[in-house]
């Protein structure tokens, strides 16, 4: 019967409470007057009876056709089984009007003392009972189905939302490592070349990128003010290996300062470009960083070394897939053979609002 709230709603996806008395007092009505011949007078009290045995018969046809509803919505609750649910429902409807016509009709013409008849006249009168049940039932049908497929959206969505975080959380555990890894390359080469005064320092800057490393580690996109003073560590740090021939140069608008971009993402650029170009006296290297059209430019002469180092195939590729699950933006890669610029999107705080949003509903 479902008396509790919390189970009509669980079962029948809405507190049918009022639409079930609503519709019991509407077909108990409509009964009544076709169950009724038109031509014949009726006194107040016949006409209250008459009504009341309409009310009585829809009532317990309601409560039926109700509990066979639920029964067949847990033993068949896959959107596959639809089809054959509803059919089995739809033929328990008319097998559940004609028996409690028939039952409710037998022992009403026995107390009375007549004998009670299933003729064609009388399924006649019966076939717009059935029509409206089947109506009334089809409206509980509708807001069910209405119900689960919201359930089945939010479902996939919240599963979609898991994916893509648990594919994020490995990329990133994946750039971590490798970040780690060069660092204490060249935190080696500073202990061979340098005094043990420069090599404290480079550890306390280490520190403090790793500070950031920490703080980013629970957010898929941090404030580029925030980047930029982790990226210009990282510069600092590479200054003590290379010195005046590593050049920046930077030109950030105030206004974007707190634009949203994937963490790591600038570092790993600069990181690329080290790696993969000659930096001497003889051919300084010279890294671009700027804002345009909204999008952080990371651009560099290219001075190929002559021995090509093995790649990890972690820095770009890595950046390509976290921005594509994060904002669904792409990263422009431009190389013309003499220069190599790396276009990253720039993501708004009203972008990021909208994004979660769309991902927690």
């Amino acid at each position: 019967m479902l008396v509790n709230k919390e189970e009509r709603i669980k079962y029948l996806g809405f507190d049918d409470l009022w639409f079930s008395i609503i519709g019991i007092l509407i077909i108990s009505c409509i009964a009544a007057y076709l169950f009724n011949d038109p031509l014949q007078v009726l006194s107040l009290p016949e006409k209250v009876f008459s009504w009341g045995v309409s009310l009585f018969f829809t009532i317990v046809d309601w409560l039926i056709n109700r509990s066979i509803m639920i029964y067949l919505r847990k033993k068949y609750p896959a959107f596959s089984d639809d089809t054959k649910r509803i059919t089995l429902f739809f033929l328990a409807i008319v097998g559940t009007v004609v028996l409690v016509d028939f039952v409710g009709g037998t022992l009403i013409s026995q107390i009375h003392g007549v004998n009670y008849m299933v003729t064609l006249s009388r399924l006649k009168v019966l076939l717009p009972i059935i029509l409206i049940t089947i109506m009334s039932m089809a409206i509980y049908e509708a807001i069910y189905y209405n119900v689960r497929l919201k359930k089945s959206v939010r479902e996939e969505e919240h599963s979609k939302r898991l994916l893509v975080q648990a594919q994020l959380d490995a990329l990133l555990n994946q750039a971590q490592p490798h970040f780690f890894f060069n660092t204490l390359n060249t935190l080696r080469d500073i202990i061979d070349q340098n005094s043990k005064e420069e090599a404290k320092e480079f550890v306390d800057k280490l520190s403090d990128m790793y500070r950031f490393l920490l703080e980013a580690s629970n957010e898929n996109l941090v404030p580029l003010k925030n980047e930029l003073r982790f990226a210009k560590a990282y510069i600092h740090i590479q200054s003590e290996r290379f010195g005046n021939n590593l050049k920046m140069n930077w030109d950030i608008p105030e206004a974007h300062l707190y634009t949203m971009m994937v963490p790591m993402s600038l570092q790993l650029l600069l990181e690329n470009a080290i790696k993969h170009n000659v930096i001497s006296k003889a051919k300084p290297l010279t890294i671009h960083v700027a804002v345009r059209d909204n999008k952080l430019v990371v651009d560099n002469k290219i001075e190929p070394k002559s021995t090509k180092l093995p790649s990890t195939k972690v820095g770009l590729a890595n950046i390509e897939k976290r921005y594509k699950l994060i904002s669904g933006k792409s990263v422009e890669v431009q190389n013309d053979g003499s220069r190599f610029m790396v276009s990253l999107p720039l993501v708004t705080t009203l972008e990021k609002k909208n994004k979660d949003a769309s991902i927690d509903h």
